[in-house]
């Protein structure tokens, strides 16, 4: 599967999903329309194709077009926390911006005190959608026994905790983020901000996948908190270099807002070139955490390639 048709399997299906659970909730207007707006424009869905791709670990290839029904919700929860994100860091008191996924944001298009709903209620929805028994079947089950039960709640258990913990990371990444803007940190404190406001939930994506088809004793969970780890730098520093290099039409959003608000970036601490660099190399950690699993790793292989090669 080439990297646009893999990521395109996983748009179309999260797409789906995150259509057919927003569906669930009884919203009024604008606060409905403001987070549709929110979630449904699109965007490259990296969290829940990671998710996805994680769940493949058992499996020798693809055996079915759908996921299982607890894959499905955490791939749903963690980009419905993502887009609360993007909701919040976009407004005036935040980021500021006017355009995200070549749209006007959210508080352009409805308002800044129904963008912060919007923001409020996703972050509920995504817990409400892991606890539920969406993409049950029921007639599945009516057949549980009680240990498989038991053992279904447990997962949900732990992948609420995971994306509950990856969601006070992130917001508290944001908060160093705007306390590092205008000033020129050290590069053990611009990843901390980062491990925190944007590989937190990128981690927890790939975790929340992993506790659906690994024992929670399971030696290739270490192999992927590091691949998570470096991943999600990786995509951080690539971030700060497409800001510089990439147009507003082509990502997006607008171009070049790291420098005109002087955020701590890596191009801005390390200078283009040795940013560049460092994404290699911690795309070349991430690919080497790999190499150490037993399972069927190609899915997530194939994202990590495009993340580092993206332009957008």
């Amino acid at each position: 599967m080439t990297i646009p048709d893999l990521l395109k399997h996983s748009q179309q299906q999260i797409q789906a999903d995150l259509q057919f659970c927003l569906d669930q909730f009884a919203l009024t207007s604008p606060l409905k329309e403001a987070v549709h707006h929110a979630v449904m424009l699109g965007g490259k869905r990296v969290r829940p194709a990671l998710c996805y791709a994680t769940a493949e670990l058992n499996q020798l290839e693809k055996t079915s077009e759908l996921f299982n029904p607890a894959v499905r919700r955490a791939a749903v929860a963690v980009e419905l926390i993502h887009c609360y994100s993007l909701c919040h860091d976009d407004l005036p008191c935040m980021d500021n911006d006017a355009l995200r996924r070549g749209q006007p944001t959210c508080h352009v298009a409805f308002g800044e005190s129904t963008a912060l709903l919007a923001g409020d209620v996703l972050q509920s929805i995504a817990f409400e959608v892991l606890g539920s028994r969406l993409f049950d079947d029921m007639q599945s089950i009516d057949k549980l026994s009680i240990e498989n039960t038991q053992h279904n709640d447990q997962i949900r258990l732990r992948q609420m905790q995971i994306l509950a913990t990856a969601s006070s990371k992130m917001v508290n990444g944001q908060v160093m983020d705007l306390q590092a803007e205008g000033k020129l940190v050290d590069q053990d404190h611009l990843e901390q901000i980062h491990l925190n406001k944007t590989g937190a939930l990128i981690q927890a994506a790939i975790m929340m996948g992993a506790v659906t088809v690994l024992p929670k004793a399971d030696q290739d969970f270490t192999a992927l908190r590091q691949f998570g780890r470096a991943l999600g730098l990786a995509f951080q520093v690539q971030d700060d270099i497409l800001d510089i290099t990439a147009d507003t039409e082509v990502l997006g959003k607008t171009a070049g807002k790291d420098q005109q608000v002087e955020k701590s970036t890596y191009p801005a601490l390390m200078g283009l070139d040795n940013a560049q660099h460092y994404a290699q190399q911690l795309h070349d950690q991430a690919m080497d955490a790999l190499k150490t699993m037993q399972g069927n790793t190609q899915a997530l292989h194939t994202i990590a390639e495009f993340l580092l090669t993206r332009q957008s």
